[in-house]
């Protein structure tokens, strides 16, 4: 499947081990040198409607990607966002 920068961006990105949503693609990483895609980028949520910054942007490494799908993308990660969302939906 190709897929053009475009049509990754507001793509959702969700957890696989917790199926987790993580937030919305908005952005990509390229090493220049190699011309490969290096991460996608999550931009933090906003604090209170902006006026006190963003969250941290949370950032997927490429070989973090498990599936690339028509509406979203499964990562497979391990990092503190995954277990955040994992602690954020247990009731």
């Amino acid at each position: 499947m190709r897929c053009r920068i475009g049509d990754l961006r507001n793509k959702q990105v969700v957890c696989v081990k917790n199926g987790g949503v993580l937030g919305y693609v908005s952005d990509i990483e390229i090493n220049t040198q190699s011309g490969s895609v290096e991460a996608i980028v999550i931009y933090g949520k906003l604090r209170f409607f902006g006026l006190f910054g963003r969250e941290d942007d949370i950032i997927i490494s490429w070989n973090e990607i498990e599936v690339i799908g028509k509406e979203t993308v499964l990562v497979s990660s391990n990092s503190e966002h995954c277990i955040k969302t994992l602690n954020d939906t247990v009731v």
